[in-house]
């Protein structure tokens, strides 16, 4: 019984030891696998390219139009103590400004599509370099229709009104209302609601002043009249500026 018990242990044993060996080989390559692994990662991730243009900060808007502003000014810097009339594609149009008041020094800095906050946000660039005397500011529109409440316009407005206080104090600050453009007519309810809250905000600041175009835009009917407008029905004619002309001149005496 002995002998036969001594004789079959060994024959139970080798396979066991076989069968842990292999575990352990194949242990090992895992290990090894999962070291180049990690490393090979670690070095895609050192060596990984930069984010993609599409994740980078977008250029702000009318970049290039402001841009264009700051190249003129350095070669043809503007005289100071000016008349800054700055807004959006009503201002920007305006090409008779200087022939329509030639007793006033007067800058256009209007940019196309523009909206209150954009004067806002580039007042370092086109607005406080001037030093002007008097802004005035034709923009409302392109908020309105861009869905924005009268409210909102409102707080757009008091920003810029703000900003002009705090680094030009002696500036006066004048704000044509927003026009009744026959292409935008179903809007005039949200274009009268901004017109009155900026209006009576202007009557408590003795800097401000409020243009009220509005009225005078306006034929027998209630209605815009036809023939101040271009074919877009959108911007103004000679005949709309001619208008404009009269209504704004008053207020640019110092």
């Amino acid at each position: 019984m002995d002998t036969h018990g001594t004789g079959s242990e060994p024959a139970r044993v080798e396979p066991q030891l076989a069968v842990a060996c292999r575990v352990t080989r194949m242990l090992c390559r895992l290990r090894v696998l999962l070291a180049v692994t990690v490393f090979a990662i670690g070095m895609d991730t050192r060596d990984a390219p930069a984010a993609p243009v599409a994740t980078q900060e977008r250029a702000l808007p009318f970049a290039a139009d402001i841009q264009a502003f700051v190249s003129s000014d350095r070669t043809n810097p503007p005289a100071q103590g000016a008349v800054l009339f700055i807004g959006s594609s009503s201002i920007r149009l305006w090409s008779s400004l200087a022939g329509d008041f030639p007793k006033h020094r007067v800058l256009n800095r209007g940019f196309g599509g523009s909206e209150i906050v954009d004067s806002v946000r580039y007042f370092e660039q086109i607005v406080l370099p001037y030093r002007p005397r008097l802004i005035v500011l034709y923009a409302g529109g392109n908020d309105i229709h861009g869905g924005k409440t009268p409210e909102q316009v409102l707080g757009d407005f008091k920003a810029f009104a703000e900003k002009t206080r705090l680094a030009l104090p002696r500036t006066r600050l004048a704000y044509i209302s927003i026009a009744p453009n026959p292409a935008r007519w179903a809007e005039v309810d949200r274009v009268r609601a901004a017109n009155r809250l900026i209006e009576d905000y202007t009557r408590k600041q003795p800097q401000l002043t409020f243009i009220d175009v509005f009225p005078h835009m306006l034929g027998p009917d209630g209605a815009p009249k036809p023939d101040i407008y271009r074919e877009d029905r959108l911007h103004m004619n000679q005949k709309g500026y001619a208008l404009w002309q009269g209504l704004v001149r008053p207020y640019l005496d110092p």
